[in-house]
């Protein structure tokens, strides 16, 4: 057994090791000289009682590298000094406290001088990590000032470097016109946002300095969240500026001011996909703000949810359906509307479409009831005593708009009275109900066309049963750069996306049917690819911003204009040009002619199409479609018998196997004769697919046999031009590996433009033959009533006649 004293020493170098370990391990972190010591109150930063009164920096104590901004030179010389000044009064106050302790405590003269030493000993190892703490400083300093590239790794060097490209006046002058907070104009230099577009021209300035609400119209892909992200985020800033600045002037200041711990801004999207892509853009933007944004969408847990809302954020994005189950629920976050300071209502025209969104209306009407100039509390919203209610601010946004010219007499009047009841039919309607006020500004920036300024339409006149064919052409010989194919129903898409598939075409598919992680996983795959292809239903017209996406095909027309636009906005976005090319069946003509009518279009441009290329294509597809039609009557075939022995277990039967034998061999057989047949048209197909597509009349000997196209000709002048550069460029001419004429795909804009045709659309034609068709029908159905009628009078004749 040891004695007492030998544990008691066993203690003291196990503590000592114990605190080497720790030491040791805070080696590669910062030192901040502005912390309390080790024998400090951890807490007087906290209650004001420290050198530097309620833990607040001054500035010789800011290190610039640390918090990313630039000070002064006197500055910078007083950190030094400070520095020194608080190592010295650390060292007094270490040994005064050592011996006022000792005295106090009446403790013996050995535990005393083990006290000393002990000191003495942290005292080192202080020094020790203080050294190497600036010599990780000075080792950072010099990389940053000799490889560029490799301290863009590091955090605290990247901010500097993005503060330093702040001050360039040149290139981003237009956004310092807006007097945006410091802190988003770093984010928007680091996103390399140039210059602030139309709409976030117009609508900055009303919503973040004058307080406005605001209606914006604005084509696809303009800016729009930015337009309402950058307002609020501005009034959340200065309100913290204001707060702070009270506190430095009079030590205190009105918690009135900022309202913490409560929700400030409630956005709500028309589908999943554009809340969470709303939210990434607001992300981005409050970089370095401590600002947080949350998405609330269904199709995830909420469980999940309730955790982040119970983070209490500053800024919620999400559809009507999860909020509103959320906040009949109770969430607490999301009833606390007394200091909610912007509501937005992003795509609004999507969220007016055929009535839906009832839950947009109850969540409308838990808002607080707005008058103008001040704001009252609804019986539905849950307040808090003693806490000044906000003024709301409304943000309406949408690529349409149809206002009325009474609409601001109508917001005068509504605004006094109670909110009103029905549907929310109209855009009018919705900002009506959502509290607008008569001075909002209305900021219309839609043109006549409604569409992008370099998008360029076009169209392909084909059979319905053909236009797998013409898809397939699009997407294997111009198939650079990013598509998205539109279809109007899950059933098309689904048929696509097999037929791609099986003629080796990777692609991805969305649609409404599919669960969320599912879609975000196909987005995100499809984001990720440079020449990837999206076969997609309408789910994905609206809101989704992918960069580089060069082509749309409307494989299916839409129901309506309003979908057409949203579709073909998804190309030629921010400035980028764009391509959208529309497969027209006979039936579909009609239907095409209204589009070009409510977009006052008389011209399209026809795709240009190389017929040598399609007998090669429609071999391929035909092969494809028939091993897609022996795979399904299979997989139907499995899913009836599964079906049936299903709903009999459930009604406890025993399904007996009454098949003769004769049976049995025949549908053995038929199983073989299946198979074989599938495994020769794969053969088949994975031959025709080993080989490039070529044109029908392509010459292996002669390449301008058959004549030159003006797909091949341009393929031509970009070949001549590369091999040109690499010869200027090595000075040698060593043989080079053959390269495959027709196979260099080109984008379906560039085709376009060098061979495309306009065709006028004759939409007066197309009126008056639809009503010459429609009286025709008329006629027809009169006549068949006449004839009717004379054969009913005939047989009542003959029925009394032989009476």
């Amino acid at each position: 057994m040891a004695s007492q004293p030998q544990k008691k020493k066993q203690r003291m170098r196990n503590s000592v090791k114990g605190d080497a370990g720790k030491l040791d391990r805070f080696d590669s972190l910062p030192w901040t000289s502005s912390l309390p010591g080790a024998d400090e109150d951890p807490f007087s930063t906290f209650a004001g009682l420290n050198d530097f009164e309620g833990g607040v920096l001054s500035l010789e104590e800011i290190d610039e590298s640390e918090y990313g901004l630039d000070l002064p030179k006197g500055f910078q010389k007083g950190a030094k000094k400070q520095e020194k000044l608080t190592k010295r009064k650390r060292e007094e106050t270490d040994n005064g406290e050592v011996t006022v302790e000792e005295k106090k405590d009446g403790e013996g003269e050995e535990e005393v001088k083990k006290k000393k030493k002990k000191t003495k000993k942290k005292k080192k190892k202080a020094k020790k990590t203080e050294e190497s703490a600036d010599k990780t400083k000075k080792t950072e300093e010099s990389k940053e000032s000799v490889d560029n590239e490799e301290a863009v790794t590091d955090i605290n060097i990247n901010e500097k470097s993005e503060v330093e490209d702040q001050f360039d006046d040149s290139e981003y002058h237009a956004w310092y016109e807006l007097r945006l907070h410091p802190l988003l104009l770093k984010s928007i230099v680091r996103l390399k946002f140039k210059e602030p577009t139309p709409i976030q021209k117009a609508c900055i300035p009303a919503g973040a300095h004058q307080g406005k609400d605001v209606i914006g119209a604005a084509e696809t892909g303009s800016g729009k969240t930015l337009a309402f992200g950058i307002p609020i985020l501005q009034r959340l800033l200065d309100e913290r500026e204001k707060f702070e600045r009270q506190i430095e002037q009079k030590g205190q200041a009105d918690e009135k001011i900022v309202s913490r711990g409560f929700l400030r801004a409630l956005i709500i999207t028309p589908t999943r996909e554009l809340a969470l892509q709303v939210t990434d853009h607001l992300k981005q933007v409050a970089t370095g703000t401590n600002v947080r944004v949350v998405p609330i969408v269904g199709g995830m847990s909420t469980e999940k949810q309730e955790r982040l809302l119970k983070g209490r954020p500053e800024i919620v994005v999400g559809t009507p359906g999860r909020l509103w189950e959320l906040m009949s629920g109770g969430e607490v976050h999301l009833v606390e509307l007394h200091s909610l300071s912007f509501f937005v209502l992003d795509e609004a025209d999507r969220m007016i479409d055929n009535g839906h969104f009832h839950e947009l209306q109850s969540i409308i009407d838990m808002l607080p009831m707005v008058k103008e100039g001040h704001a009252e509390d609804t019986i539905n919203c849950v307040t808090a005593t003693g806490i000044q209610r906000k003024k709301r601010q409304t943000f309406v946004f949408s690529a349409t708009i149809a206002l009325s010219s009474d609409f601001r007499k109508k917001l005068k009047r509504g605004s006094v009275k109670p909110k009103l009841e029905g549907e929310l039919n109209s855009i009018e309607a919705l900002s009506e109900r959502a509290g607008m006020r008569s001075n909002a500004a209305v900021i219309d920036l839609t043109n006549a066309l409604i569409m992008a300024n370099k998008l360029e339409e076009s169209f392909i006149e084909c059979k319905e049963e053909d236009k797998d064919a013409y898809l397939y052409y699009i997407l294997s010989v111009h198939g650079q750069g990013r598509t998205i194919v539109f279809c109007t129903s899950i059933a098309a898409l689904r048929h696509i996306s097999s037929l791609l598939k099986m003629l080796n075409v990777n692609v991805w598919t969305l649609h409404a049917q599919m669960q969320q992680r599912a879609r975000l996983k196909a987005i995100d795959r499809f984001r990720g690819h440079e020449h990837g292809i999206l076969v997609a239903t309408d789910v994905a017209a609206r809101g989704l911003d992918i960069p580089g996406v060069r082509t749309v095909v409307h494989y299916q027309l839409p129901h309506s204009a309003e979908v057409y636009v949203h579709r073909s906005g998804r190309t030629a976005r921010a400035s980028a040009d764009g391509c959208s090319i529309a497969l027209i069946s006979p039936k579909e003509t009609s239907k095409f002619t209204s589009l070009c009518k409510s977009f006052s279009k008389e011209t399209f441009r026809q795709f240009p199409i190389e017929a040598s290329y399609m007998p090669e294509v429609f071999k391929r597809l035909s092969l494809a479609r028939q091993i897609d039609r022996v795979l399904r009557k299979e997989s139907q075939d499995k899913a009836d018998k599964s079906w049936f022995k299903r709903n009999a277990e459930s009604v406890d039967l025993i399904v007996e196997e009454n098949d003769s034998e004769e049976e049995r061999v025949n549908s053995i057989r038929k199983k073989k004769a299946s198979s074989a047949q599938l495994k020769k048209l794969q053969q088949e197909l994975n031959s025709l697919l080993s080989r490039p597509l070529q044109p029908q009349s392509f010459s292996s000997r002669y390449l301008a046999g058959a004549g030159i196209s003006p797909l091949l000709q341009q393929q031509f002048q970009e070949l001549a031009k590369q091999k040109y550069g690499d010869v200027s460029k090595t000075g040698d001419n060593k043989k080079r590996k053959l390269v495959v004429i027709g196979q260099d795909c080109v984008e379906p804009l560039e085709a376009l433009r060098s061979s495309g045709q306009e065709v006028s659309m004759d939409t007066k034609g197309a009126v008056e033959k639809r009503r010459n068709l429609e009286s025709l029908r008329r006629k027809r159905k009169e006549d068949k009533k006449r004839l009717h009628e004379q054969k009913r009078k005939k047989r009542k004749q003959l029925k009394a006649g032989g009476d």
